[in-house]
């Protein structure tokens, strides 16, 4: 019996030290957070995509709160969010234009042509890394849906061997862009509709042989921009969406119909008064 008793002391004295013990390194080590940093942070939508640059949003909050980082440097926030995080920091916060995923491709099951029925693992990645080659072009989407499994909110799915992106669902995080080995999937400002959807690289004859909906570089879309906002830069077109005024002469006149107002399925168009979008 007293075998049990002293054990039993010995252990309470030992936790009684191990206690203060850990109060005392507790209170040596302590770092006294900003009180900022915690506002910031609950403002902060919470995705911990690290699409702005950082860890998540936590290290987010930290680098605003040093001045690391913008007040609207959240990627994935809106306008209020910014202005909320301006009201923690007494800053005026930008007007912010929220990104979204736009797919450089139109090169479809129509546009292209099967080199190979491929059956191997459903990752874009494992094929591009591989060297595997079953689409008749090189630069097109090979549609198996490495941007659909990162994508947080569900907003891409794959539609005739091409990605697409629901801009209703898109947050602009950015995971799908870096998850494309071929580059294919670039954000733009959500209030911008004109759109240069090919990344081929190619002489127009070459780009014909491959697809039927691919930018053959005939230049027509700079000539005939008033404000000199498309630019052809290894055979394919570019917009700067900065000096655009979207006044859709080039989206009209491309031949290869490659320039254009950004479209979707009509399931992801937006649905009539009253109704909700799913």
């Amino acid at each position: 019996m007293s075998a049990i008793l002293i054990t039993t002391l010995v252990i309470t004295v030992i936790g009684i030290v191990v206690g203060f013990g850990l109060v005392a390194t507790g209170k040596k080590f302590y770092v006294e957070v900003d009180e900022r940093e915690t506002a910031v942070r609950a403002a902060l939508p919470g995705n911990n995509c690290g699409a702005c640059g950082f860890a998540g949003c936590d290290a987010m909050a930290a680098a605003i709160v040093k001045g690391e980082a913008p007040v609207n440097g959240c990627p994935v926030g809106n306008e209020p969010v910014a202005n909320e995080i301006g009201k923690i920091m007494g800053v005026q916060a930008d007007e912010v234009i929220r990104g979204v995923a736009l797919v450089r491709c139109k090169g479809t099951c129509q546009a292209t042509s099967n080199q190979a029925n491929y059956v191997g693992v459903g990752d874009c990645r494992n094929a591009q890394f591989n060297g595997i080659r079953f689409t008749s072009c090189d630069y097109g989407c090979l549609g198996l849906g490495s941007c659909v499994k990162v994508c947080p909110e569900q907003a891409i799915s794959i539609r005739d061997g091409v990605a697409v992106v629901d801009p209703f669902r898109c947050v602009g995080c950015g995971l799908c862009a870096k998850a494309c080995p071929r580059g294919l999937i670039e954000l733009v400002p959500e209030n911008r509709h004109i759109a240069v959807q090919c990344r081929n690289e190619d002489k127009g004859p070459l780009v014909r042989k491959v697809c039927s909906a691919g930018c053959i570089g005939c230049m027509l879309c700079t000539k005939l921009c008033p404000t000199g906002a498309i630019t052809v830069t290894n055979n394919v077109a570019h917009i700067d969406y900065e000096q655009c005024v979207e006044c859709g002469k080039c989206a009209e006149k491309c031949p290869a119909k490659v320039i254009t107002l950004r479209t979707l399925p009509d399931d992801l168009k937006p649905k009539a008064e009253g109704e909700s979008h799913e």
